[in-house]
């Protein structure tokens, strides 16, 4: 069998785009391979559409059942060139598109695609697609668009007819007046967005599929992605993405809209070669080095290094949870079961220099990462919202000595078990920016826990913990406490008698609770603390897992 030329490649700018250049070296009606290399005939993976099929929000759930229907084949990264392949990170991300040969640069719409090559350790090919007036056109890659920033970037790149294939886009969008990085999708089934005036932080993940899991973890590939052009300037990007891994294949959907909360509306349509029973939906993943509460190892002039300070959860119950995140020694596994959950997210609340004191990295400018079931839609209505039903918000913690490790990972996993040959269609949405105000419950002004600490207790092997609770609904009108109950238990593991006390600051309208945990001889120790007036929660609940 033989493979047409490959299609991964660019074209375009802010002039009229060429388009028989971008069409050349594809014959007129041609079918472009998915993925090269050997495999027998009755492997071969289906056909991607031609320069100028004509696209429909079918064509890429269409492709996912006709991937997925077949054998899996594994792509290769054996044809990256040697000297992409071998830049250091620095060099590799100083190659940029020039200004002028962004893709829809200056069209009204405030939205521009930049290509981006196959480099460093990004060495998936992902094909690359416009769809502008219906019909689809590839992008085709030009030496000639690229600032190769270094000296070996410019040594590396391809010139003209040596193509290195594609890993990924950047996109940037306007944000009121001003331009700036918007989305990448690059790595993986990685991605990740900003609001405005944010910085890249946490990374979303399309799918996820047996993270931690002791049979390892498979990893599905972006395979294809389809841009729209938007239709009118205040209009969302919509990108189609063709996803392929061992155990299935899937489609998504992702409407995209900038703003100072920046959201994504997706839709999924995942199809099964083989039974699937550690599904991982929304997963998310942020780096935590160290902060007040965990500072374990930390020998640095900074105050704190993380992208997200904690794990936020409103469950089906509309109970709101705050769990701080750490870097554990070991790696540690929790799972917060739940039916129906209202949102979940990794979430960056500190906003304030002072708190990290890191002037090459403005960790708090990342954006927060919220997301919210939605609606089953389709003929697989039954099976997704038996995925958004019973099931756990997961977290991982992973032991990390490094602040380029995305070492906190948190995803819903589904109870149900999806076997093999089945649809399943699947909708949510994600909000990327500062905590939304629909991450807890509507009309309960709940204080939020707005700070953690921890240290040496009165004697070993005691911890003393500070946590402070923050919210107008902690003190009256007069600025007194309101009438405090404490809620606190820890299993195993002790509360120390007389330990605990309250701390009040009206000025702040913030509670501080102090008290002690003796955990013994234990390994781990769970602890969750609420505050409540006349039997009426007032506080989210925080939870923590101690280990030493």
């Amino acid at each position: 069998m033989t493979h047409p030329t490959d299609l991964s490649t660019r074209d375009a700018g802010p002039a009229p785009i060429d388009r028989r250049r971008l069409l050349g070296g594809v014959a007129a009606g041609a079918a472009l391979a998915l993925l090269p290399g050997r495999v027998e005939a009755q492997a071969a993976p289906p056909a991607l559409p031609a320069a100028g099929s004509p696209f429909s929000d079918a064509t890429v759930p269409d492709l996912a059942r006709a991937l997925g229907n077949r054998p899996f084949v594994a792509q290769t990264a054996n044809d990256v060139p040697d000297a992409l392949k071998n830049l250091p990170r620095e060099a590799y991300e100083a190659i940029r598109i020039r200004p002028e040969a962004l893709i829809w640069g200056g069209e009204p719409h405030g939205f521009a695609v930049e290509p981006l090559p196959r480099g460093f350790y990004f060495t998936d090919r992902v094909a690359l697609f416009l769809v502008e007036d219906g019909v689809v056109r590839p992008v085709v890659y030009d030496r000639s668009h690229y600032d190769a920033g270094t000296e070996a970037g410019a040594a590396a790149l391809p010139e003209a007819g040596r193509e290195p294939g594609f890993s990924g886009l950047r996109i940037r969008a306007r944000f009121g007046e001003r331009h700036q990085d918007f989305a990448v999708f690059q790595g993986a089934c990685f991605y990740r967005l900003v609001g405005q005036g944010q910085e890249f932080g946490v990374d979303g993940r399309a799918l996820m599929l047996r993270p931690a899991d002791p049979r390892g973890e498979e990893f599905p590939r972006w395979r294809a992605l389809f841009v729209e052009r938007p239709k009118t300037p205040d209009g969302p990007l919509v990108i189609h993405a063709l996803l392929d891994s061992d155990s299935l294949a899937a489609a998504l959907r992702l409407e995209l809209r900038p703003g100072e909360t920046s959201t994504a509306a997706i839709t999924a349509t995942l199809v099964t070669r083989k039974a699937v029973d550690h599904l991982g939906l929304s997963g998310m993943q942020a780096p935590f080095l160290f902060g007040p509460h965990d500072r374990r190892g930390a020998d640095d002039a900074r105050a704190a290094v993380y992208a997200a300070g904690g794990l936020q959860i409103r469950n089906g119950g509309g109970e709101a949870i705050w769990r701080p995140v750490r870097n554990p020694e070991t790696l540690q596994i929790s799972g917060f079961l739940d039916n129906r959950p209202q949102g979940f997210g990794l979430t960056q609340r500190d906003r304030s220099f002072t708190t990290f004191e890191d002037d090459g990295r403005h960790w708090e400018r990342c954006p927060s990462l919220w997301v919210e079931p939605g609606e089953a839609t389709g003929a697989a209505e039954a099976g997704a919202e038996g995925l958004w039903g019973e099931g756990a918000v997961t977290l991982l913690e992973i032991p990390s000595d490094s602040e380029v490790n995305e070492n906190v990972i948190a995803y819903w996993r589904p109870k149900a078990a999806l076997p093999a040959g089945q649809e399943v269609r699947i909708a949510y949405r994600q909000n990327w920016g500062r905590e939304p105000a629909s991450a807890s419950p509507q009309g309960s002004p709940l204080a939020r826990v707005t700070s953690t600490r921890s240290g040496r207790g009165t004697a070993n092997p005691r911890r003393l913990f500070l946590v402070d609770f923050t919210g107008d609904g902690l003190f009256t009108a007069e600025g007194a406490l309101v009438p405090v109950e404490t809620v606190l238990i820890a299993g195993p593991g002790r509360i120390v008698e007389g330990a605990t006390r309250w701390i009040a600051h009206p000025e702040t309208r913030t509670v501080r609770v102090a008290f002690e945990l003796d955990p013994g001889s234990e390994r781990a120790c769970e602890l969750r603390l609420a505050l409540k007036t006349e039997g009426r929660q007032i506080t989210e609940t925080w939870l923590y897992r101690w280990t030493p």
